[in-house]
């Protein structure tokens, strides 16, 4: 290996010292030197050096078979990856599919359950006011017979005091002598009559006033649980709590007690 650097040394001493060719860079050097100094230069090159460059060469060879390996697994997972990608959104198109079918199911359960409870609702709150209009009828009777039955006997108790007071006074009329007190008996007689016909006719107004107050407040706890129905139909709350808000028949039971 010494004997490479030597030689090499040699040559470059050879080219300083050579003679230029004019109008040029070049030069004028022994051939047969040179020449003697390459191969000695070659020969003095090791044999590892071939082995170095066969290293080299089977290098290149794997590299490149290295580089063919990875660009087929490059490859080959893009297809698969492509194929995963593939079935993954057809997995998610089948799940959409089914979640969006569950959905309609859903809704329609919903649509038609919210339907039945409307239905449901309807028929109750015309049950309530068919109930309401046929207690309020039969309230509206009794009370007009009621009332009719106190003017009937208020009329009568007043035509019987009338008669009694005219009958009265006829009689004290007739005696001279108690004139002036008969006019003032038959004056509170009619006058007696006057104020319990006037009573009996109070008695009757405020007896039809009170049973209507309590139809009143029957319907009005009616409208109100069929407005909290309708109100709990609207936002989704569920079934209409009629029992819980409000015992119509419990309350129909204490009024009539």
């Amino acid at each position: 290996m010494y004997r490479v650097f030597e030689a090499l040394d040699e040559l470059v001493a050879i080219v300083e010292e050579a003679r230029g060719v004019p109008m040029t860079a070049g030069c004028v050097v022994p051939r047969g030197d040179v020449l003697e100094l390459l191969d000695d230069v070659r020969d003095a090159i090791p044999g590892e050096l071939d082995d170095a460059q066969d290293v080299l060469d089977h290098r290149d060879k794997l590299v490149g078979d290295a580089r063919a390996n990875a660009d087929n697994a490059i490859a080959s997972a893009n297809e698969q990856a492509s194929e995963t990608i593939e079935n993954a959104r057809e997995d998610a198109n089948r799940i959409l599919a089914d979640a969006k079918a569950q959905a309609d199911r859903m809704v329609s359960e919903a649509r038609s359950h919210a339907e039945q409870l409307v239905t449901d609702a309807r028929g109750e709150a015309e049950d309530s006011i068919a109930e309401g209009q046929r207690e309020y009828d039969s309230l509206t009777s009794r009370a007009r017979s009621e009332a009719d039955r106190m003017i009937e006997s208020g009329k009568a108790s007043y035509e019987r005091s009338v008669s009694e007071g005219i009958a009265e006074q006829e009689r004290l009329v007739s005696q001279t002598e108690v004139v002036q007190s008969a006019h003032a008996e038959s004056a509170r007689v009619i006058d007696s009559a006057h104020a319990e016909s006037d009573r009996l006719r109070s008695d009757c107004d405020l007896y039809v006033d009170t049973k209507l107050g309590e139809f009143e407040d029957f319907l009005n706890v009616t409208v109100r649980s069929v407005g909290r129905g309708r109100q709990q139909l609207r936002t989704g709350s569920g079934i209409p709590d009629y029992a819980s808000g409000y015992d119509v028949g419990h309350h129909r039971a204490e009024r009539r007690h």
